[in-house]
């Protein structure tokens, strides 16, 4: 079962995936956990999920922990398939929630409110997080490590 987790490629396609979806996720998660670039922090995001979106506290939580500490195993490849997994589900709800009602483009026109957007881009973390699901982390991905490390062990 681990093996079939944490087996990978030695390929490139999949270290590039991993880190563009790691680099473009973590400023979210800053925000929400930190208030960095603009974010509310912790407290005024879990307040806004809650109070103004209605998801429940542990949702919110859920999200803030999945958009925050994911990109740092997806930069390192650890654990890649489930962090790929918590991604995909990630946006499959906040795709289903908040942006398919809103249509299919971005915002480029201002036709929609304000902060407002289709659900294009978070098509395209679907996909990077599915082929993540598929392949696994690929090449100097530290799942091979813990891999290895667990067959010598065994």
């Amino acid at each position: 079962m681990l093996e079939r987790l944490l087996r990978s490629k030695e390929e490139w396609a999949p270290v590039i995936i991993r880190l563009m979806l790691a680099v473009v996720i973590f400023p979210h998660g800053a925000q929400k956990l930190l208030g960095w670039f603009g974010g509310y922090g912790f407290t005024g995001t879990m307040g806004y999920f809650t109070e103004t979106v209605g998801l429940p506290w542990i949702v919110g939580f859920l999200v803030i922990l999945i958009e925050f500490f994911v990109p740092f195993l997806l930069a390192a490849g650890l654990f890649s398939r489930i962090a790929a997994l918590s991604v995909f589900g990630l946006f499959t709800g906040i795709v289903l929630n908040s942006h398919i009602q809103l249509g299919f483009f971005m915002n480029w026109y201002g036709q929609l409110e304000a902060g407002l957007e289709g659900f294009e881009y978070h098509l395209l973390v679907l996909a990077m997080a599915g082929a993540l699901m598929v392949a696994g982390g690929g090449k100097h991905a530290l799942d091979r490590y813990v891999l290895n490390k667990y067959a010598l062990e065994a």
